[in-house]
């Protein structure tokens, strides 16, 4: 054998057992779930990580679904996922997602495949600059060298610790691995060995901090909220699992009511919900009254809120002191109407807030929020007759799915109609959503990778679901059914000014002609059409009882449904008088 050749199969053998040491330390790490699309140049650390029995492999095509997949992934079960690709185009195929995980602060980890330093800049085909790729959009980048003989498996090990540590804290989010290989890319033929690498202890033991709220802002906040008219208004984050008990608590303790959003994950479960308000995008509308109504000082947590009404409401309340909660360094608060940002854990801040003590509200003023809300939750469930309504129809669905079910809402129309019109429940249920970005982009993929941690329901508009249809490819063995409420396309726009415009069907209302249920069968996915309550409720008990799979196109008349919500805020304004 030839020095050249003998240099060949080596580099295929450290290659191999490169790949190997980074999986197994990635795994000691902590990482068990990897989402790869296949290739060519990733291919040691493709076979590494399928041979590496602690970690659970999903192979996915494209690597735009497969981005939003592991985001999916990452967002349901609280921890980093992996993602895997070759050199070239396909990372950059990522760069939707990793937005999205990035303004989400969803933790995942990005291992791009890349050629050698010598052949970036030289026409070698496949390969592009791929360093720093996502910009800041990451929490950090590393690139080590490509494999040597000499390279030191402790630092790769620290690396992996390292890299998954920083896409959870400070700021949860993705972080970037560019890994370089020389070719040949592994040994020839399969002498490799079945067996992954045996997972070891991490070699540095790491974990997160919860950040204590610092006393002064306790106190001064205290002064601001005691014994005074407040509301707390909780947008959608990934709360810690006590969240809901403490800040029902301090609720309770200053006599205010809770303005929860669905994702907020408050609206649904065995918790105290007693000072929730759920109906407030129909009673804090302009026209009502209550809209009218000031209160003395808002405590804010998680992210802005997603409905305008709300928006507005919180607007027209500026003068204020306004207190935003945030367990990181993010500053949400796009209307710059804070006075005191307290940076703390959610439930840590709650907790300091009840020990300090405070008086209750002025008698009267949580009183006016119970009637507003009683009137709309009224008004609201009179309107579940309703055909072509998404006042109807989602809670409909809502109510036939099982305790403990997950949901995942898609942007657009689609999520301001489960803020107006969720309802709340003892039922646990859980909520997600991508509102990092709020794109319509990788809602179904997004909705599959929540589905691979358990069974769930994805509604989403008919636009959403057309824009990435191809998901469906990997719906196979998922319990998930996906309820398409199908306006005949931009629905969203009808409320908003440029549905007056001549050229509003063409430029904005786009409506399509695809057949999503002979798409959806076209995948193997079972699919249905429904037009009516009945059947919709027939549909759905049928795709929950039989498992699986299923898209449910429910046809919904546009015109009838913008007169519904039109009325339908006119009554609530009407009640509030």
């Amino acid at each position: 054998m030839s020095d050249h050749d003998r240099h060949r199969a080596d580099a295929g053998q450290l290659n191999w057992r490169w790949s190997q040491t980074l999986a197994a330390a990635l795994a000691a790490a902590g990482l068990g779930e990897l989402v790869l699309s296949p290739g060519s140049r990733s291919s040691p650390l493709a076979l590494a990580f399928l041979r590496q029995p602690a970690i659970r492999c999903h192979v996915i095509l494209d690597e735009r679904s497969a981005a939003f997949f592991a985001l999916g992934l990452a967002r349901a079960s609280g921890r980093p996922t992996a993602l895997l690709s070759t050199s070239g185009s396909a990372p950059a195929n990522w760069f939707p997602a990793v937005i999205e995980a990035d303004l989400g602060a969803v933790p995942l980890l990005l291992l791009s495949a890349d050629r050698p330093p010598e052949l970036l800049g030289w026409g070698a085909n496949q390969t592009i600059d791929q360093h720093h790729l996502f910009g800041r959009h990451v929490r950090s980048f590393h690139a080590p060298a490509a494999p040597a003989a000499d390279f030191s498996a402790a630092y790769l090990q620290r690396l992996a610790v390292r890299a998954l540590a920083e896409s959870r804290w400070p700021l949860a989010g993705p972080v970037h691995l560019n890994l370089a290989f020389r070719e040949p890319l592994l040994p020839a033929g399969d002498a490799l060995g079945r067996p992954g690498t045996p997972v070891t202890q991490p070699l540095i033991d790491v974990a997160a901090p919860a950040l204590l709220p610092d006393q002064r802002l306790i106190e001064t906040t205290l002064a601001t909220i005691s014994g005074r008219c407040g509301v707390i208004v909780c947008g959608g984050a990934d709360y810690p699992p006590s969240f809901a008990d403490a800040v029902s608590a301090l609720a309770g303790q200053l006599d205010c009511p809770i303005l929860a959003e669905p994702l907020s994950n408050l609206r649904f479960g065995a918790h105290d919900r007693s000072h929730l308000c759920v109906h407030y995008e129909a009673f804090l509308r302009q026209g009502s009254s209550l809209a009218l109504l000031r209160p003395d000082w808002l405590l804010r947590f998680g992210a802005f809120p997603v409905t305008r009404s709300l928006q507005d409401w919180l607007g027209a309340a500026a003068s204020v002191p306004q207190i935003v909660v945030t367990p990181d360094s993010r500053w949400p608060d796009p209307e710059q109407l804070a006075t005191t940002l307290l940076q703390a854990d959610p439930v840590l801040a709650c907790r300091a807030l009840l020990a300090g003590g405070s008086r209750r509200a002025p008698v009267g003023w949580r009183a006016q929020f119970v009637r507003a809300e009683a009137q709309a939750a009224a008004i609201a469930h009179r309107c579940r007759q309703q055909e072509s309504f998404e006042g109807a129809l989602i809670p409909a669905v809502l109510a036939r799915l099982p305790a403990g079910h997950r949901v995942f809402c898609g942007n657009s129309l689609a999520i301001r109609d489960l803020d107006a019109f969720s309802g709340g429940d003892d039922k646990p249920l859980r909520f997600f959503g991508n509102r990092g970005a709020s794109g319509i982009d990788g809602n179904l993929s997004t909705a599959l990778g929540v589905a691979s941690t358990g069974p769930c329901l994805a509604l989403l508009g008919d636009l959403a679901t057309q824009h990435d249809l191809t998901a469906l490819a990997v719906a196979s063995g998922r319990d998930i059914v996906v309820v398409v409420l199908n306006n005949g396309g931009g629905g969203i726009f009808e409320y908003l000014p440029v549905a007056a415009l001549a050229e509003f069907e063409h430029g904005w209302l786009t409506p399509q002609r695809v057949d999503l249920v002979a798409a959806a069968q076209s995948f193997a996915v079972a699919g249905e059409r429904v037009s009516t309550l009945a059947e919709l409720a027939a549909s759905l008990e049928r795709a929950l009882q039989r498992g699986g799979p299923t898209l449910l196109d429910v046809v919904v008349d546009r015109r009838a449904s913008v007169d519904a919500h039109r009325a339908y805020w006119q009554q609530v304004a009407a009640a509030m008088v």
